[in-house]
């Protein structure tokens, strides 16, 4: 491993989530903490790939992968966070921090930073890796990262349609991919992660280091900073709507709906 090249993407990653901070302190919208996130792993991956010693066709795709990633991911929350107020997610946790929400935020926020490290480091493993490319694990990564980039944006899309919709105020989307996962973009963020072990596979002794960006977005979306805050946020604003929903679709991994029926059935002792 190039210490030095790894080295640098932390620091830069840990610069980039404190220019984050500063500007949510100044605009007062988190939305921007994400967009800027996004970028970051974006810019970091970029520079990975162009910086490493692997073979330049992977290289080159390795880039071409996380660019797409980053421009799609971070346009898309930007262009939320211009019309949208506050990720409620955020606000509960300024709430918690209270009269410490300032330092507390810089903190959370630089542990964002070691979380786009771990990304950014599955970018370096796939890049340094000198196989000859493509070989068949490359193809199955590249087949991922297309169907997690379009999946997600699919997903994103028919949400934003759905918030335009009059019933959204007080309805859930359950159109398109939203009736068969509560939560499918996250599903395809966390899939796209995938594509990264396949082409580190082979690559040196530390390839599968690779392996930690899903297994630490499945966590995080999963446990942690995604399903758990926003659902307890669509419990409160949507009550037993989003309660008979969550009874009848998967809340991460796509699968068959339930009926209430069903559910009832399952549940009965």
């Amino acid at each position: 491993m190039d210490m030095i090249l790894l080295v640098g993407l932390a620091v830069g990653l840990s610069l980039a989530m404190t220019i984050a901070w500063a500007v949510q302190r100044r605009t007062g919208r988190s939305g921007w903490i994400d967009t800027i996130w996004s970028l970051a792993v974006g810019l970091g991956g970029i520079a990975a790939a162009l910086l490493s010693d692997g073979d330049f066709a992977r290289r080159m795709s390795a880039l071409l992968v996380i660019t797409a990633w980053s421009l799609r991911l971070g346009s898309h929350i930007g262009a939320r966070t211009r019309s949208h107020d506050e990720d409620p997610r955020y606000a509960k946790l300024a709430e918690e921090w209270g009269d410490r929400a300032a330092l507390r935020l810089f903190l959370f926020l630089q542990i964002q930073a070691l979380a786009a490290f771990i990304l950014v480091l599955a970018v370096y493993l796939a890049a340094t890796n000198d196989a000859a490319f493509p070989g068949p694990l490359d193809l199955v990564a590249l087949v991922i990262a297309v169907i997690a980039l379009c999946g997600e944006a699919i997903a994103d899309r028919q949400l934003a349609q759905f918030r335009k919709t009059p019933k959204a105020k007080t309805e859930v989307c359950e159109t398109g991919l939203w009736r068969y996962s509560r939560h499918p973009n996250y599903f395809f963020e966390w899939l796209f992660w995938c594509c990264w072990l396949p082409l580190a596979a082979n690559g040196g002794a530390w390839s599968w280091l690779a392996l930690l960006a899903p297994l630490m977005m499945y966590w995080l979306l999963v446990h942690v900073s995604g399903i758990p805050p926003l659902e307890d946020h669509m419990l409160r604003s949507r009550g037993e709507k989003f309660r008979s929903l969550q009874n009848r679709v998967n809340a991460f991994f796509p699968g068959p709906r339930k009926t209430e029926h069903h559910h009832l059935e399952e549940t009965r002792p």
